[in-house]
């Protein structure tokens, strides 16, 4: 018994060994990788309350401010001691998010491991958590942190709450509901974690209650998920105040979309087409843009996304009960999506790279236990399968280590976008910023007038195109593009600020003044600061 224990853990730390060594071949190009202008400037380098480092200040700033539409100091406390022991050096910055991701790896395959007790499959869905391609955006985007940290308290409160069910008590119930709430000050999308939990009961964990055989059936419904949904009512109370303090950080910023612009039918449309086009993507990842802009959505697309999503549901519950795996894995893969699917619609993009970090996990589940399941017969089982494996993480690899090295700087970043698709407004926008910030003030303009030819209601192309017109002292220019500015986006301060600005470099102080009294009055009533 004991020289199979040693043969299990040897074999445990062999996996370990290879997943970190795996990951690490993609990744380690991020030590050379610059900060990029999308959002970075935000989080890190334009922030002065992150470039300080971890001080008081910083400290009650990050508990108290909404910024970037969100509300999630922990990950601004990560970032500050980013720059407490790095400054603005890329370097250590890109591999604290590579190291927290290995780490979600390893957490991740020793968890599955332990309440499956099945090695191989739960590699598998370790590896390709750690490999897979459109996970290289939550890895090398620092202003990503937030997904790599989360998902670090994410994988410790299930492994929390794997030790509260193996011996129920409030001393082993407390850090589940500690690690949940500092998951949810990472980021908002852990919202959806007590629900897992509850899928985890069902399987791997076998906490749902079935009958003896058939001459005892099963126990009510109700009489079986009551207790165990009784028991996360704290773990929701916190979800759901982490939900309002979300919608209030993101309606304070002015994030989220309203419905006269982007009405109900059109983000239930995109939001069914994005679930078919994930698993998709999930399969062939091609092509990967750090951008994927809104577009109309036919109803025949959606009509038949939604009944694909409706059959393979059904398919999924039907076959729960002889394999579990399929309905925790589907489930989770639907559930944890719901944040970040686009009903409540924050941003411009119809979906993202990022918003599959998490999800992808109950996918990987369903392909690495269907996999081992369909091939238990089949002749040279061993063979078929492990030179399978070798050759989709393969892929995985390469794929992920291409994606990678189009995040080394802006240029790279957005040129790739561009390649992408022609329509990316965003590419041209953030290129253009990086040019200006290399003081290619002309080439900057050049691009934000290709902004404004294929997304012509984006307030920040007018921001930035009038702010290079008055780096020139075109104020002339300068100053009808503040207005339109103002007139797509009337509640961002810093527009009026802009145009405040212009106004006292054309010698208008009266209008000046008038508009910085309006700027007074808006941030009272707005309460911007």
């Amino acid at each position: 018994m004991l020289r199979i224990l040693q043969k299990t853990w040897s074999l445990k730390l062999l996996v370990c060994l290879f997943l970190l060594g795996a990951t690490l071949l993609p990744y380690v190009q991020v030590k050379d990788h610059d900060f990029t202008t999308f959002d970075d400037d935000m989080y890190v380098t334009n922030n002065p309350m992150v470039r300080a480092g971890l001080t008081w200040q910083g400290v009650k700033w990050a508990f108290t401010a909404v910024h970037s539409s969100n509300w999630h100091p922990v990950t601004w406390l990560s970032h500050m001691v980013d720059c407490q022991f790095f400054g603005m050096n890329p370097r250590g910055h890109h591999l604290t998010n590579l190291f927290f991701h290995m780490i979600n790896t390893l957490l991740l395959f020793l968890f599955l491991t332990w309440v499956t007790h099945d090695l191989w499959p739960s590699a598998m869905v370790a590896a390709l958590f750690a490999l897979h391609p459109l996970h290289v955006e939550s890895v090398a985007w620092v202003s990503e942190r937030k997904d790599v940290l989360s998902t670090f308290f994410w994988l410790s409160t299930m492994w929390a709450y794997a030790f509260y069910v193996a011996r129920p008590s409030l001393q082993r119930y407390l850090p589940v509901l500690l690690l949940l709430v500092l998951g949810l000050m990472a980021k908002p999308m852990a919202v959806t974690l007590p629900f897992v939990l509850l899928l985890l009961d069902f399987w791997p964990l076998g906490r749902v209650q079935k009958g003896a055989g058939e001459s005892q059936p099963s126990p009510p419904a109700w009489r079986v998920y009551w207790p165990l949904i009784k028991e996360k009512i704290p773990l929701f109370a916190v979800v759901i105040l982490g939900c309002l303090v979300t919608m209030w950080a993101q309606k304070m910023s002015g994030a989220v979309m309203p419905l006269n612009i982007r009405p109900v039918d059109a983000r239930i449309a995109n939001a069914l087409v994005a679930y078919v086009m994930y698993v998709v993507k999930m399969f062939w990842p091609y092509p990967m843009s750090f951008f994927y802009g809104l577009a109309f959505v036919p109803w025949w697309q959606a009509a038949l996304a939604g009944l694909a999503l409706l059959g393979v549901t059904a398919l999924v519950l039907w076959g729960a009960r002889r394999h579990p795996y399929l309905g925790v894995g589907w489930l989770w893969y639907l559930g944890t999506l719901v944040p970040v699917i686009g009903l409540v619609q924050v941003g411009g993009q119809a979906m993202a790279d990022r918003y599959t970090y998490i999800p992808f996990i109950g996918l990987f589940i369903i392909v690495a236990w269907g996999v081992f399941e369909i091939t238990a017969r089949l002749p040279y089982r061993k063979l078929i399968v492990s030179t399978g494996a070798a050759a989709v993480l393969l892929a995985c690899l390469l794929s992920t280590w291409v994606q990678a090295g189009y995040w080394r700087s802006s240029e790279t970043l957005f040129r790739h976008g561009m390649a992408v698709s022609k329509s990316n407004y965003m590419a041209y926008h953030h290129l253009g910023m990086a040019y200006a910030n290399q003081g290619r003030i002309d080439e900057a303009i050049a691009l934000y007038r290709k902004t404004l030819q294929v997304a012509p209601a984006y307030p920040p192309a007018y921001n930035n195109l009038a702010v290079a017109y008055a780096r020139q002292g075109k104020f002339e220019k300068a100053v009808p593009l503040f207005k339109a500015a103002i007139k797509l986006s009337p509640n961002n301060l810093s527009y009026y600020a802009n145009l405040a600005l212009a106004y006292r470099q054309q010698g208008k102080k009266a209008e000046a003044e008038a508009l910085t009294a309006h700027i007074q009055w808006l941030s009272g009533h707005s309460g911007h600061k």
